[in-house]
């Protein structure tokens, strides 16, 4: 069903929508900008006699702080107004990059302050990450959410293309400094946009979740997916990998191929391009072949580039091999986003994909360290071979470790299915924790199939609230189990109730009424303060 209707909706249908239109442009704007400050920052460190560690160093800084803040951002773009969260750090990327560009211009730029100012804007990029993936069933319907990320996919890629060969030649003609300037600019027609919409308000009628219990609820529901685990499996295990082309790029440029800045450029736009390609056939692709056949088709294709890229120094066919590369990166990322974006239900989305964004992020900074260090203890064309060996492992991997069979076929439409209990006091949201006990009666020829399906609701409890689960035999009556499930305060509890379920619970509910014996009863405990 997802598929087919995925397939009836036009890559370019929601840039119908005025404001989605506008923003995709504002971002489109801005991600050029970013490469070309990329560009800039990292060939003011390639004459340094430490550039094979500098030079990687400024994609460790600019990631780095997703490890540092990827969590708390999830946690603060599904707590606070996404839109006033977005304005804020934008207009602070804009005055970060202004201040590199002053100081680059008065020549008082080392590489000390140029990878601390890097650091700060990436701090910016990790506030802004995860909210601006979640802002996208505001701007656009539902069934265009896969349409939505095609098109973010290929504004980053686009820029990846188009805007290292500007800066290449900006750089190459009058220094980075134009470059740093350009891309403070380059934020303010977000904010424009932002400052613009009126996000219509949303009344959940329930307490909204503290920045803690938030932060251990988006824990507890990834460590319950086994869905989403995988996925986060795969995406390590490629971009540690993949990571030591991006990072070493611009010394095989410099030093194997003699390349200036403008060159340099050149390689990265063709990586951008063959992106920009994947783009354009990842629909048919995805329609011809599995998501695991993708996956490793994506490794082996990023192995191949790498190779080429240590062992042949000439131009034209670093260059091919790169358009390879790129299509590869598209291919492998989009396939993993998409799968995230489809198994997270939209009271977590923010901080599931926040966990995915420190993944990704976090994965190219610590690899950029790890095959700088390679490099510098051996030679960059040994650090970029060692990479290509373990990216070919991540493509046989899949036969080990591949996708879950219902990844991307989710039924996530929100579902208040509970009945809601009958109290004899109401009680505080902060009060509990709240113990919940469901009896079953089960024929004895069912008893096999009831924990099986059981297992599975316990996993379910758990993605939405449960920080304790069990089932229980009875020892006194026949056929009878008991299940038990603890939420740490009535508030979540509520959360869980109205705001949490899935359709897919619901499927995982009904699975198990199909085993018992006549309805099942609940009843609501919650902890007595001040006993003993």
């Amino acid at each position: 069903m997802t598929s087919t209707s995925t397939r009836a909706v036009s890559t370019w249908a929601p840039l119908r929508s005025p404001v989605y239109r506008m923003l995709w442009i504002a971002q489109l704007v801005s991600n050029l900008g970013t490469w070309m400050q990329t560009v800039g920052a990292q060939w003011m460190l390639v004459d340094d006699p430490r550039a094979a560690v500098l030079v990687p160093l400024v994609q460790t800084a600019t990631t780095l702080p997703v490890m540092l803040l990827a969590l708390p951002s999830g946690v603060l773009a599904d707590l606070i107004d996404r839109r006033r969260l977005l304005i804020a750090t934008q207009g602070a990327m804009a005055a970060g990059v202004g201040l590199l560009a002053t100081l680059t211009g008065f020549g008082l730029t080392t590489p000390a302050v140029l990878l601390t100012l890097l650091f700060v804007i990436g701090c910016g990029q990790a506030l802004t990450a995860p909210a601006w993936q979640a802002i996208q069933p505001d701007l656009v319907p539902a069934e265009q959410i896969p349409s939505a990320a095609a098109l973010g996919s290929m504004s980053i890629n686009g820029a990846r293309a188009i805007g290292p060969a500007i800066a290449g030649v900006l750089v190459a003609v009058s220094g980075p400094t134009l470059v740093f300037a350009l891309n403070a600019v380059s934020f303010v027609g977000i904010v424009v946009v932002l400052v613009a919409w009126r996000r219509p308000a949303v009344e959940s009628g329930y307490p909204p979740e503290r920045a803690l219990a938030a932060l251990s609820a988006g824990g507890r529901f990834i460590r319950s997916s086994p869905i989403v685990r995988r996925i986060l499996l795969r995406a390590a295990l490629f971009i540690i990998p993949a990571s030591a082309i991006w990072g070493l790029l611009p010394v095989i440029a410099s030093g194997s191929l003699g390349l200036s800045s403008s060159g340099y450029g050149l390689l990265l736009g063709a990586l951008g391009a063959g992106a920009v390609t994947g783009a354009f056939l990842l629909g048919r692709l995805r329609a011809r072949f599995g998501q695991n056949a993708l996956l490793t088709t994506g490794a082996f294709g990023f192995a191949v580039a790498t190779v080429v890229v240590a062992r042949v120094p000439v131009f034209s066919a670093v260059f091919a091999a790169l358009v390879v590369g790129g299509a590869s990166w598209l291919l492998t990322l989009s396939t993993l986003n998409a799968s995230m974006q489809l198994s997270l239900p939209a009271w977590v989305r923010a901080r599931g994909l926040s966990v995915y964004q420190l993944i990704f992020m976090g994965g190219q900074a610590l690899g950029s360290v790890v095959w700088g260090v390679i490099a510098a203890a051996t030679t960059s064309s040994t650090s970029l071979l060692v990479s290509a060996g373990l990216l070919v492992l991540c493509g046989l991997s899949s036969l080990w470790w591949p996708l879950h069979a219902k990844t991307s076929d989710l039924d996530l439409t929100p579902s208040s299915h509970w009945p809601e209990p009958t109290l004899i006091f109401e009680p505080e949201p902060l009060d509990g924790p709240v113990l919940v006990i469901t009896a079953y009666r089960v024929p004895p020829e069912n008893e096999d199939a009831f924990l099986k399906a059981m297992a599975v609701q316990g996993r379910s409890r758990q993605r939405t609230g449960a920080s304790e689960w069990r089932v229980f035999r009875s020892v006194e009556h026949e056929s009878t189990f008991v299940e038990t499930f603890v939420v740490r305060s009535w508030g979540e509890h509520m959360h869980q109730h109205y705001t949490r379920l899935t359709g897919q619970d619901r499927l995982i509910e009904e699975a198990v009424e199909r085993l018992v014996d006549g309805d099942a009863v609940s009843e609501h405990y919650l902890a007595v303060r001040d006993v003993g």
